[in-house]
C-alpha cells in the first residue's frame, strides 16, 4: 500500500520528449530526443491519485518499506517452505554474528566506530532484524539487535573521521538502521521507537544538506550518488509517516534525481555499467531497491527500463567458467561487492520473469568460495539477503538462458567490452577471453556529454567516471577456465597496471617518465575533466565469432595524448581455439613523432611468470600450473624478440594492499609503421611455427601451425577502407583464416573450398618421377660408356644427347616445382587453392572465385514503412554515407516523366536502359553512386539556395495555407533562411564525412514508393554492385499508421485520394505508365476500388498496400538474392540484432558494434521517434492492436489475407474484451476519412 502523505505532496519530473528527425544530419544522435520537464501536469496526475488514498487511516505504521503487516506471516511461512534455502542463509549470517559480537557489534564508543570505514554495521543489520521479524521467538537474535541498534542510536553522527567529504558509510548506516527500525516496529517499546525515529530523522536530514553541497549530489550513475540517494528516500519514507511535509521534501530530492538516472540509464542499451561488475553490482543494489520502492510508494512504474531488461547480461556474460569470478573491468574484485543474488532474483521476477535469474542466482551461491580471494568481504556478503528474500519468486522455476553449454562472444556495444565463453562450468574445454575497448563513461554517457541533448546535463561535471581505468584495448585470455592473463584489479589508475601499450618518449609524461601510457592515469581516480582527457576513447571496430573461433579488435588511439603524435593503435585478437590466442599490436606514428618505444605488459594476480623461449628462437614467458605449461611469446615485423622484465607491483586496493605480476616486453618504434605478434597457449596444443608472412601497408598475414595444421591468417589494419578490406580479402569484413580445407570469414561464415589439384600425388609426385628417370637415364648412360667398343657411336656425340635429355628433363622439374611454390616470389604462378591461400592483396579475389565490387546501397519502400530506422546502420559510419533522396540539395531530376512523392504504379525494367529511357535519370544516378564527392562538390550551395527554396514553398504552398497563424514577411525570410542554411549545412555534412571516409558507399535512401517497382531499372545501370533492401511492414500497422498516428492524418495531409484519382488518368487509366508500358497489373484492383462508390478510406489503403506490395515482390523477384533483399520492418523492431547481422552480410560486411548500439538504442529504449511514427519499440509498432477497430482489422485482412500469409503476418484474434474496448473507441468517433 502507497505511503500516504500530507501537506505538500510528492513532486516529481514528468520526462516529456520531443525529436530531431532532420534526415539530412549525419552527426551521432541528431535523432535524439530533447528532455523537457513538466512538473505541474506529473503533480497534478499525484495529486488525483493519491487524494483518495489519503482519506485512508494507517492503524499499523510499519513495517512498510518492502511489504505491509498483513504480508509477515505469509514471509514466515515461506521461510519454512519454498524460501528455505534463503531463510538457511540468513540463519546462518545470524549465527556468525551472534558467535562473534565483539567483532560485529558496532563499538561501545564512538571513536573507534569512526576510526574505520564503517558500512560493515550498516549492511549488516537488515538481514539481523530481518531474522528476528521471520523468528520472533529467538530472544537471544533480537537482544543482539536491541543492543546493536542502541549503539548506533547512541552515537552522535555515523561518519567516518579520515573520510570527512565521504558520506557513503553515512548512507549505509541511514539505510540498515532504517530498514531494520522498519521490520522490528511492532517488536519495539515506546521509547526506543522514538529515540531510534528521531535518530533517523536527524541523520536523513544531514543527509538531505549534504546532497545540495556534495559532489554525489549532482553526479548521475554513480555508486555513491545511487547509494546514498537510496539512504535518503528509506530515512523518509520511515521516519516522514508522521511528519509528511519536510520528508516529502527529501522525497522529491530523490526521486527527481533518481528518474533522471533511470532515464540515462535506458540510454545504455547493453545494461552495463562503466563502473565495472564490482562496483556495477554496487550501483544496481541501490537501483533495483529504488524501482521497487518507487513503484510501491509512489506508483512510478521503471519496469520497462530498457537497462533493466539487459542488466542479467552485466551479470551472465562477465561469469568466468566456474561462477566465481568475473571480468575486472574498472575497479574491480575478484566479482561482486553486492549481491548479485539479489538484484538476479529481482530481474527475474519483475523484468525477465523467465527462470534466467534465478537460475543464475542458483549458481553464483552454489560455487561460492568457501576461502580465498574472492570469497566475499564480511562487510557486504549478507547486506543483500533481505531483499533476496522478499523478492524471490519460487513459483519461477531456475533455467539457463537459451544455448547454454556451449561458448559463446557477448557484446556489449555500449560499455566497449566483449566476452567469450562467459557463464559456462569450469573444464579443459571452456575457455573465457575478454576485449575492452570503450569510450569514457560508456558510449551513452560520452556522446551526451559531447553532443548536449539534454539541458539539465552540465557536461562532465554530472557525470564520474573516476573508477573506470586507462585501459583501451585491454584483454584477458583464460584457457580452461585457468586465468593466464589477468586485469590487476582494483588500484591506482595507471596504464601499466593494465594490459595495454605504453609509449616513450613522452613530452606529456606525468608519471613514469619518460613513459607514457593513455590519457588520466597517474592518480588514485581516473582524471576526466583536463585537457584532452575528456574526449579519451577507444572503440570496438569488430567482433565476430566463427564456431570455436572469434575475432575482435579496437583502436585506441584517441586514448592517448595527442603529442606523442599517434596515428592509429590498433590491436586484435583471434581466438584460434579454445588454447590459442593471437593478438597483434599494429602501430602507426606521424613521421614527426617524439616516439621511438612502445611497451606491452600482461599481468597475472595469482601465478608467477617464468622466462621462456620458443624453438630457440622467440623470448617468453611462462606459466606453470601443476605441471601444465601456459606459454606466451612475441616477435615484432622484423623478427626481433627482445627478453622481457618479468616484474612484481603492490599496490593500494580498497583497504588493503593488492600483489600483481607482469611481463614488461619493450619495442623499437624506428619506422612509422610497427607490428608486434604475440602468442598465448595453452598446454594441450603444439604450437610448432608461427611466422609473419606478409607485411603491407593495408594488411598482413601470418602463418601458425597448431597441431601440425597450417593456418594462414589475414588480416587488415586500414580498417576504415572499405576498398582495401575488399582488395586485401576479397570481402569487406577485417580478418580471415584459411585452414585445411575452409575460409573462415569473420562476420559472414566458414566455407567449405574444394582445391583445384589434380589427383597425381597418390603414388609419387611428379618431381619425384622426373627424378627417377634422370637417374635411370645417367645409370644406362654410364653402362654404355662403360662398354662403348660394343657401338659404333662417337664418345662426343652420345655426350652431347645425354646432355640434352639431362638438361631437359631438369627444366621440366624446376617447371613442376615453380609451379608448386608457395614462397611469396612465386606466389604469382600458384593456381589451386594450397597456393593461393598465400597470395596476397587482389589474389584474394581469384579465391573466392567472384569479382570484387563493393556494395552500393539502395533502400526503398512504401512511405511510413519505417524504412527511415535503417538510416541508424548506416550513419556514423566510415564504410557507409546515408543519403536521402529528395532533399532540396539532392532532387531527382525533372524528365518528361515525374516521380511521384508518394508512390506510382509504374514499373521500369531493364529494356527501359536499353532503350534510352529516362537518360537524365540514369545519368544523375550514375553520378551519385559512381562519383559521389564529385556529385557533391558540384552542388552549388547559395546560388541555387533560391530556387530551391522556391520550389519547396511553392510544394508546401497549400499547406501554409491552411495555418491559422499569419507570419509577418520578416518571420517568413527568417524562416527561409533556416531552412536554407539547414539544407546547405546537410550537403557539407556530406562532403566532411567523404573527406574522412573517401571510400564511404553511398547509401540512396528512396523516400518515395514509386522507386519500389524500379529496381531492375537500377540493376542494369548499377550493374553487379547493387543491394537493394526493400523494407515491408504489416498493412494493419501500415494503414493504422495513415489513418490514426498523426492528427490531421498522413491521409489527409497527403491528400492520398487526390493523389491516386490522378495517377490513374491518361489513356486506359494507366496514367504516365503509358510513356513506356510499364504499367503494374496488380494496381488494377486499387483502379476499381477508387472508381467505386463503396470504398472508404480502410479499403482504398488496403488495397494500395496490396498492389504494391504484390507488384514489387513479382517485379524484384527475377533479381539475383546477392543483389536484393526483402526486410521486414517489425523484424528490424523485435529482433534489431539477428536483423542487422542479417542485412550486413548481405552486404558483404560484419556488423559493427558501433552500427549494432545504434540501432538497438533506436528500436528498444522509446527514445527513438520516427516522422509521423512517433516513438519505436516492439509494444508501440503493433498499437493498432489495441487501439484499431476490429471491424477495420477484419476489412484489411479480408483484402490483403494472401499476401500476408506469404509474408508470416498472421491473422488477429481477438477477445470479448477488446471487442468492447474496440466498440467504445467507434462510439468515440475517431477520425477515418472517407474518400
Amino acid at each position: 500500500m502507497a505511503l500516504m502523505f500530507t501537506g505538500h505532496t510528492l513532486f516529481l519530473a514528468l520526462m516529456v520528449f520531443d525529436v530531431f528527425t532532420f534526415e539530412e544530419s549525419v552527426s551521432n544522435y541528431s535523432d535524439w530526443v530533447t528532455f523537457i520537464e513538466n512538473v505541474d501536469q506529473y503533480e497534478k496526475q499525484q495529486l488525483e491519485g493519491l487524494s483518495a488514498e489519503q482519506k485512508l487511516k494507517r492503524t499499523v505504521l510499519h513495517p512498510s518499506l518492502y511489504f505491509d503487516p498483513q504480508d509477515v506471516q505469509t514471509l514466515r511461512q515461506k521461510a519454512r517452505t519454498s524460501h528455505l534455502h534463503l531463510f538457511r542463509a540468513i540463519r546462518s549470517a545470524v549465527m556468525v554474528m551472534l558467535s562473534n559480537p565483539l567483532y560485529y557489534l558496532p563499538p561501545p564508543k564512538h571513536i573507534d566506530f569512526a576510526a574505520k570505514w564503517n558500512e560493515i554495521y550498516g549492511n549488516n543489520l537488515p538481514p539481523l532484524a530481518f531474522y528476528c521479524l521471520l523468528c520472533p521467538e529467538d530472544k537471544a537474535a533480537f537482544d543482539f539487535a536491541l543492543e546493536y541498534m542502541d549503539r548506533m542510536a547512541g552515537y552522535k553522527n555515523w561518519l567516518v573521521e579520515n573520510a570527512p567529504g565521504d558520506e557513503v558509510p553515512l548512507g549505509h548506516s541511514l539505510t540498515g538502521f532504517a530498514t531494520a527500525f522498519d521490520f522490528l516496529y511492532n517488536s519495539l517499546e515506546n521509547e526506543r521507537r522514538q529515540k531510534y525515529l528521531e535518530k533517523i530523522w536527524s541523520v536523513s536530514e544531514e543527509m538531505y544538506e549534504y546532497s545540495k553541497v556534495r559532489s554525489w549530489g549532482k553526479q548521475l550513475l554513480h555508486n555513491h550518488q545511487a547509494t546514498n540517494m537510496l539512504a535518503l528516500l528509506i530515512g523518509a519514507l520511515v521516519a516522514g509517516v508522521d511528519k509528511g511535509s519536510q520528508a516529502n521534501i527529501w522525497k522529491h530530492t530523490v526521486v527527481d534525481v533518481m528518474e533522471k538516472t533511470m532515464f540515462l540509464l535506458n540510454h545504455i542499451v547493453d545494461g552495463s555499467l562503466d563502473e565495472g561488475v564490482a562496483y556495477g553490482s554496487y550501483t544496481a543494489k541501490s537501483v533495483t531497491q529504488y524501482v521497487f520502492l518507487a513503484q510501491r510508494h509512489f506508483g512510478i512504474n521503471n519496469l520497462e527500463n530498457n537497462w533493466l531488461k539487459m542488466h542479467f547480461w552485466f551479470y551472465y556474460a562477465t561469469l568466468l567458467p566456474g561462477f566465481q569470478r568475473t571480468v575486472g573491468v574498472a575497479d574491480s574484485n575478484y566479482n561482486w561487492f553486492y549481491g548479485p543474488e539479489s538484484q538476479l532474483v529481482f530481474l527475474d521476477k519483475f523484468i525477465m520473469k523467465n527462470g534466467a535469474g534465478n537460475w543464475l542466482a542458483q549458481q553464483i551461491r552454489k560455487h561460492r568460495p568457501k576461502d580465498g580471494p574472492m570469497v566475499p568481504s564480511t562487510a557486504q556478503r549478507w547486506s543483500t539477503l533481505h531483499t533476496e528474500f522478499i523478492w524471490y519468486a519460487a513459483e519461477i522455476t531456475p533455467q539457463p538462458p537459451p544455448d547454454y553449454g556451449t561458448a559463446k562472444m557477448h557484446v556489449f556495444p555500449n560499455w566497449g567490452v566483449v566476452t567469450y565463453g562467459a557463464g559456462l562450468p569450469n573444464s579443459q574445454t571452456n575457455t573465457f577471453v575478454s576485449f575492452k575497448s570503450g569510450k569514457l563513461g560508456g558510449r551513452a554517457v560520452y556522446d551526451i556529454v559531447h553532443f548536449q541533448p539534454y539541458r539539465w546535463i552540465d557536461g562532465w561535471r554530472s557525470f564520474n567516471p573516476g573508477h573506470e581505468h586507462p585501459d583501451q584495448n585491454s584483454f584477458t585470455f583464460a584457457p580452461n577456465g585457468q586465468v593466464f592473463v589477468s586485469e590487476a584489479l582494483y588500484g591506482p589508475k595507471l596504464s601499466h597496471l593494465n594490459n595495454v601499450l605504453v609509449f616513450a618518449p613522452s613530452p606529456t609524461s606525468q608519471c613514469n617518465q619518460p613513459w607514457e601510457g593513455q590519457l588520466g592515469e597517474c592518480a588514485q581516480w581516473l582524471k576526466w575533466i583536463g585537457d584532452e582527457v575528456g574526449d579519451s576513447t577507444g572503440e570496438i571496430i569488430t567482433a565476430s565469432q566463427a564456431g570455436d573461433m572469434m575475432f575482435v579488435s579496437g583502436e585506441a588511439v584517441s586514448a592517448y595524448t595527442s603529442a606523442m603524435k599517434l596515428k592509429s593503435v590498433y590491436r586484435v585478437l583471434l581466438l584460434l581455439n579454445s588454447q590459442t590466442l593471437l593478438v597483434v599490436d599494429h602501430i602507426e606514428k606521424e613521421e614527426d613523432s617524439p616516439v621511438n618505444s612502445v611497451s606491452a605488459f600482461f599481468h597475472n594476480l595469482d601465478i608467477d611468470y617464468i622466462p621462456y623461449k620458443f624453438k630457440n628462437k622467440y623470448n617468453g614467458a611462462m606459466m606453470d600450473v601443476w605441471d601444465a605449461h601456459y606459454k606466451m611469446f612475441w616477435f615484432d615485423h622484423r623478427g626481433s624478440s627482445p627478453v622481457a622484465r618479468i616484474q612484481e607491483a603492490e599496490q593500494a586496493a580498497e583497504f588493503k594492499k593488492r600483489w600483481t605480476q607482469f611481463v614488461n616486453v619493450t619495442f623499437p618504434m624506428k619506422n612509422m609503421l610497427t607490428r608486434i605478434v604475440y602468442l598465448f597457449y595453452g598446454p594441450y596444443v603444439n604450437v610448432s611455427n608461427c611466422r609473419l608472412m606478409d607485411n603491407a601497408k593495408s594488411g598482413f598475414q601470418i602463418s601458425l601451425s597448431v597441431n601440425n595444421t597450417e593456418n594462414t591468417i589475414s588480416v587488415v589494419t586500414e580498417y576504415q577502407n572499405l576498398k582495401a578490406r575488399f582488395d586485401y580479402l576479397g570481402f569487406g569484413g577485417f580478418a580471415k583464416v584459411v585452414h585445411e580445407n575452409k575460409v573462415t570469414k569473420f562476420g559472414l561464415g566458414t566455407e567449405s573450398v574444394k582445391k583445384d589439384i589434380k589427383n597425381n600425388r597418390v603414388v609419387f609426385p611428379f618431381g619425384f618421377k622426373v627424378n627417377i628417370i634422370a637417374g635411370l637415364i645417367l645409370g644406362v648412360s654410364l653402362v654404355i660408356l662403360a662398354f662403348q667398343w660394343r657401338f659404333y657411336i662417337s664418345f662426343g656425340k652420345m655426350l652431347r644427347w645425354i646432355l640434352i635429355l639431362v638438361v631437359t628433363l631438369w627444366l621440366i622439374e624446376l617447371v613442376d616445382v615453380w609451379s608448386m611454390c608457395t614462397q611469396p616470389i612465386c606466389a604469382k604462378w600458384s593456381t589451386d587453392f594450397t597456393r593461393l591461400e598465400h597470395d596476397k592483396g587482389n589474389k584474394a579475389k581469384q579465391l573466392e572465385g567472384n569479382p570484387v565490387v563493393l556494395p552500393d546501397v539502395i533502400i526503398t519502400s512504401l512511405p511510413t514503412s519505417g524504412a527511415e530506422i535503417l538510416k541508424q546502420l548506416f550513419f556514423n559510419t566510415s564504410d557507409f554515407l546515408y543519403i536521402r533522396i529528395p532533399t532540396p540539395y539532392l532532387e531527382i531530376p525533372e524528365t518528361e516523366f515525374e516521380i511521384d512523392s508518394f508512390v506510382d504504379p509504374c514499373e521500369w525494367k531493364v529494356s527501359d536502359v536499353q532503350n534510352g529511357n529516362f537518360r537524365l535519370i540514369q545519368g544523375w544516378l550514375q553520378s551519385l553512386v559512381q562519383d559521389t564527392k564529385l556529385h557533391l562538390q558540384n552542388i552549388h550551395l547559395y546560388e541555387a539556395s533560391r530556387s530551391k527554396i522556391a520550389q519547396h514553398s511553392a510544394l508546401s504552398k497549400d499547406k501554409k495555407k491552411k495555418s491559422k497563424k499569419s507570419e509577418s514577411l520578416l518571420e517568413q525570410r527568417s524562416r527561409a533562411r533556416g531552412s536554407q542554411e539547414k539544407d546547405a549545412e546537410y550537403i557539407r555534412e556530406l562532403r566532411r564525412h567523404l573527406v574522412y571516409y573517401p571510400n564511404a558507399r553511398p547509401v540512396l535512401s528512396l523516400t518515395s514508393g514509386s522507386w519500389t517497382l524500379k529496381l531492375p531499372f537500377f540493376q542494369e545501370i548499377l550493374g553487379p554492385s547493387m543491394r537493394a533492401l526493400y523494407v515491408v511492414r504489416d498493412p494493419r500497422a501500415w494503414v493504422y499508421s495513415m489513418l490514426y498516428k498523426n492528427k490531421p492524418s498522413l491521409y489527409s495531409l497527403k491528400n492520398i485520394p487526390q493523389r491516386l484519382a490522378a495517377m490513374f488518368k491518361g489513356e486506359n487509366g494507366k496514367g504516365k505508365c503509358s510513356l513506356n508500358e510499364g504499367y503494374a497489373s496488380e494496381f488494377e484492383s486499387l483502379r476499381k476500388e477508387i472508381s467505386s462508390s463503396n470504398s472508404n478510406a480502410i479499403s482504398v489503403l488496403s488495397y494500395l498496400w496490396l498492389a504494391n506490395t504484390a507488384a514489387a515482390m513479382r517485379i524484384n523477384r527475377d533479381l539475383l538474392p546477392r543483389n536484393y533483399q526483402l526486410v521486414k520492418f517489425e523484424d528490424i523492431v523485435s529482433f534489431p540484432q539477428k536483423t542487422a547481422e542479417t542485412i550486413f552480410a548481405f552486404l558483404g560486411i560484419p556488423l559493427p558494434p558501433a552500427s549494432l548500439n545504434q540501432i538497438l538504442f533506436a528500436t528498444s529504449t522509446s527514445l527513438f521517434y520516427l516522422p509521423y511514427e512517433g516513438e519505436i519499440s516492439p509494444s508501440s509498432i503493433h498499437a493498432w492492436k489495441q487501439n484499431m477497430p476490429h471491424e477495420e482489422i477484419r476489412q484489411i485482412e479480408d483484402i490483403c489475407c494472401s499476401l500476408m500469409d506469404h509474408l508470416g503476418y498472421p491473422k488477429f484474434r481477438i477477445n470479448a474484451a477488446g471487442q468492447q474496448k474496440f466498440a467504445l473507441m467507434i462510439s468515440e468517433s475517431q477520425f477515418v476519412d472517407k474518400y
